[in-house]
C-alpha cells in the first residue's frame, strides 16, 4: 500500500505529557479538579455510579468468575520497566507506522458495541474525541449509530471497521462493502465471539441489549438484513419450542412493565415513524432476525478466502491467543493480527492477553503487524505492550468510562491522559521514539 500520512486533527502529540500534567495542576491551583478522574480505580468507580446497573454490567462485566479480566490486568505486574538514565530525551515522538500509514501514536480506539448505554451520542461523541486527537477509531458492527454517520463525523480521521461475521455470508459481505464505501481503511474480523460468552452479570439481570433493539444500527440500515426481516414477516416459520432455552421469545401474554419497556425500545430503535412502528411487525421481527443471524460457530480459516474477494482493504484478525493461530494467520496472508481475549468477556480462565503477546510477537518476528488488546489501563501499560512486540494497542473500557462521565470530552480526556503518561514513561525510561521501546526496556526475568 502506498505510504499515506494521517495528519492529527488538532495538535501535535509532541511533549503532551508535560502539557497535560501542567494544565491539570494549573487548574488545581484555582480549585478545579478534573471532571473525569485520572486515577484508573477512581475513573472506574465514577463511571459505575453514573451508569445504570444493566449498562455497567454489560460494559464492565466479563465471562464467568471474571478470572480472565483480572488476569489481563495482573499480567502487567510481571513485566517491570527498567529505566535507563542520562539519555537525550528532550525531544520525543510517538509517531508510528501501521498498515502503510503514519499515525500520531500507536494507539487506537478499540471497537465497543452498544455505546448508547454509556452516552446518548454514542459513536458520534467518540468520533469527535478520536478526531481531536488524530487517533484511529475502530467502528463496531454492534454500533448504535450507522457506520456512514460515524464516518461523516470522523471526516479525514483514520477509521477501521470491525466485523462480526454472521452466519449469513450475504449480510457479512454487505457490511464489509458498506464499510469500504464509507472510507474504512482496514477490516478487523473479530473471531473469538462467534457465540456469546457466559457472562454471569448480564445473565443475573436477564439483560441482553440486542433483544431490546440496542446496538444493531448497522443491521437495521443494511439492505440485505432488511430483506431478511421482510422475509421473516412474509413467510413466518413455526418456532421450535425448547423448554431449556427461549432465546427467540420476546415478551408475550400479559404484559409486564419490563416487557412494555422492551417493546418500546425495540420500536424506538427501528427506522421510521415511532407511531407506524408500533403497529408494524417489522421491529420485533428485526430483533428476532438479528438473534438468528449473529452466531457463526461454523466459521473456519477457509472462509477468509471469501473476505479477500469482498474487499481490497487490509484484513486484520482479532482474537489471536496462540502462536499456532498467529502462524496460520501469516500462512493465510492476512495483513495483521490483534492479540486479544475480548477483554475477558468470552472465556473464563483464558490466558492473559499480555502473556499471549509475549509468546506470539517473537515468533511472528515482524512478518506482519501484531496489535494488542485487553487489559490496557494506563500509559505505562501501553509502553509494556509495545516493549513486548506490539505494533500498536487498542484501548477500550477506559475511554468508555470517560464517555459515560462527560461524553466526547470525557473520552478524549481519558485517551489524552494515556498518551501523556506514555510520553512521560518514555522520557523517564530513556527512550525518545516508539522504535526505541523494545524488550530490553523490560526486566528479562519473570517474577511469577
Amino acid at each position: 500500500m502506498e505510504e499515506a500520512r494521517i495528519e492529527t486533527a488538532a495538535r501535535s502529540l509532541s511533549g503532551i505529557g508535560r502539557a497535560v500534567q501542567g494544565a491539570i495542576y494549573a487548574a488545581g491551583a484555582y480549585g478545579h479538579k478534573p471532571k473525569v478522574p485520572v486515577e484508573p480505580a477512581a475513573l472506574y468507580d465514577a463511571a459505575r455510579r453514573r451508569m445504570s446497573p444493566q449498562a455497567w454490567s454489560y460494559v464492565a462485566g466479563s465471562a464467568g468468575m471474571q478470572r480472565t479480566d483480572r488476569a489481563n490486568t495482573a499480567a502487567f505486574e510481571r513485566f517491570p520497566i527498567v529505566p535507563r538514565i542520562l539519555r537525550e530525551v528532550s525531544e520525543r515522538s510517538m509517531e508510528a507506522s501501521l498498515l502503510g500509514q503514519t499515525l500520531a501514536a500507536p494507539v487506537l480506539f478499540a471497537p465497543i458495541g452498544v455505546l448508547e448505554m454509556a452516552h446518548k451520542e454514542a459513536e458520534l461523541a467518540v468520533a469527535r474525541a478520536a478526531r481531536s486527537l488524530g487517533l484511529p477509531m475502530v467502528l463496531s458492527t454492534q454500533g448504535s449509530v450507522p457506520m456512514e454517520q460515524t464516518s461523516e463525523a470522523l471526516g479525514a480521521n483514520p477509521m477501521w471497521y470491525q466485523l462480526y461475521w454472521s452466519n449469513n455470508d450475504e449480510l457479512a459481505q454487505s457490511l464489509v462493502r458498506r464499510a469500504e464505501a464509507a472510507g474504512a481503511q482496514a477490516i478487523v474480523v473479530t473471531l473469538d465471539t462467534h457465540l456469546l460468552g457466559w457472562r454471569t452479570k448480564d445473565l443475573d439481570l436477564g439483560y441482553l441489549p440486542f433483544a431490546r433493539g440496542q446496538g444493531i444500527a448497522q443491521y437495521l440500515t443494511d439492505p440485505v438484513f432488511q430483506d431478511l426481516v421482510g422475509d421473516r414477516v412474509e413467510f413466518p416459520e413455526e418456532p421450535v419450542r425448547d423448554e431449556r432455552a427461549s432465546r427467540r421469545d420476546l415478551p408475550e401474554g400479559r404484559p409486564t412493565l419490563a416487557a412494555i419497556r422492551t417493546l418500546l425500545s425495540i420500536t424506538r430503535h427501528y427506522p421510521g415513524s415511532f407511531r407506524d412502528n408500533l403497529r408494524s411487525p417489522l421491529p420485533r421481527a428485526a430483533v428476532e432476525t438479528f438473534l438468528d443471524v449473529f452466531p457463526c460457530p461454523q466459521l473456519t480459516w477457509d472462509d477468509l478466502t471469501k473476505l479477500r474477494e469482498w474487499t481490497r482493504l487490509p484484513i486484520v484478525l482479532k482474537g489471536i491467543q496462540s502462536v499456532e493461530d498467529a502462524q496460520r494467520s501469516i500462512d493465510h496472508g492476512v495483513d495483521g493480527i490483534v492479540v486479544s481475549n475480548h477483554g475477558g468477556r468470552q472465556i473464563d480462565g483464558a490466558v492473559a492477553s499480555l502473556d499471549a503477546l509475549a509468546a506470539i510477537a517473537p515468533e511472528v518476528d515482524g512478518r506482519l503487524p501484531v496489535l494488542f488488546d485487553s487489559g490496557i489501563r494506563s500509559g505505562a501499560d501501553i509502553f509494556k505492550a509495545l516493549a513486548l512486540g506490539a505494533s500498536a494497542v487498542l484501548v477500550g473500557r477506559p475511554w468508555l468510562y470517560g464517555l459515560a462521565l462527560d461524553g466526547a470530552a470525557g473520552a478524549e480526556a481519558v485517551m489524552e491522559r494515556l498518551l501523556a503518561e506514555l510520553d512521560l514513561t518514555m522520557a523517564l525510561s530513556g527512550v525518545a521514539s516508539i522504535d526505541e521501546i523494545t524488550r530490553d526496556c523490560l526486566a528479562h526475568s519473570d517474577p511469577r
